[in-house]
């Protein structure tokens, strides 16, 4: 039972993140600086409000990237964290189902792609490669501050401001770059949906979505292990 009203807390958590989220993006169109923040400003205020209200529940992953670095840091179960990503991704397909309602298309519903300050210099191929690049560097700074701010019980008062502060952090570089991913249950929801509207840029370029987040959250696990190893030998 426990488990699965954690994974109710995580389909939750993860359909509000894409649903105001992404929301925000198409509603923008992230045109200009104040598009910009604005978007990672929501994204980043999703993070706070979720995980003041769920993060007692399910710690508030939404994020399968997240979930495999407690995963690698020894801080949950395989089976917890298969049914925290199944719960990211069907809370991430309604939360992008929500978008095209509310906007009338499911053409464009925030989905991430490889972005013309990328293409432009570097061309297609190149694009994708900076790209995956872009999404392993983000997805590090967001999981090594979400591992070091939650392994002490004395910042549990700050701990959902300081990550909701990272992400929006993130999506302010990341998103003239890759649209920010650092999270693969929210780039494959809008991609999937994005389908019915006739756009399969996102889906073609899953990949970078979800080797990316992965990789960045693998070496983030990996490198919070090896300090805090040194740490406890002082």
């Amino acid at each position: 039972m426990d488990l699965i009203k954690k994974c109710v807390a995580e389909a939750i958590g993860t359909m509000v993140l894409v649903t105001f989220g992404c929301g925000v993006a198409v509603a923008t169109e992230c045109l200009g600086n104040a598009g910009i923040v604005a978007t990672a400003l929501a994204f980043g205020l999703v993070i706070v409000a979720m995980a003041y209200s769920i993060g007692n529940i399910s710690g508030c992953h939404i994020n399968p990237a997240v979930s495999f670095a407690m995963l690698v840091a020894k801080k949950m179960s395989v089976k917890d964290f298969v049914c925290y990503v199944l719960s990211q991704i069907v809370g991430a397909l309604v939360g992008a189902a929500l978008v095209g309602l509310f906007f009338g298309s499911f053409a464009n519903l925030g989905g991430n792609a490889v972005q013309e300050a990328l293409t432009k210099p570097y061309g297609e191929g190149g694009a994708y490669a900076v790209g995956l690049v872009a999404e392993i560097v983000l997805t590090f700074a967001f999981v090594i501050t979400i591992l070091g701010v939650t392994s002490k019980t004395e910042n549990k008062s700050v701990t959902g401001i300081v990550i909701g502060l990272a992400l929006t952090l993130v999506h302010l570089l990341g998103i003239r770059l890759t649209g920010t991913s650092v999270n693969p249950a929210r780039s494959l929801g809008p991609a999937l949906l994005q389908l019915i509207g006739g756009n399969s840029t996102a889906i073609l370029q899953i990949w970078i979505f979800l080797l990316g987040p992965i990789i960045g959250a693998l070496l983030a696990a990996l490198v919070y292990r090896f300090l805090e190893s040194n740490k406890s030998k002082e």
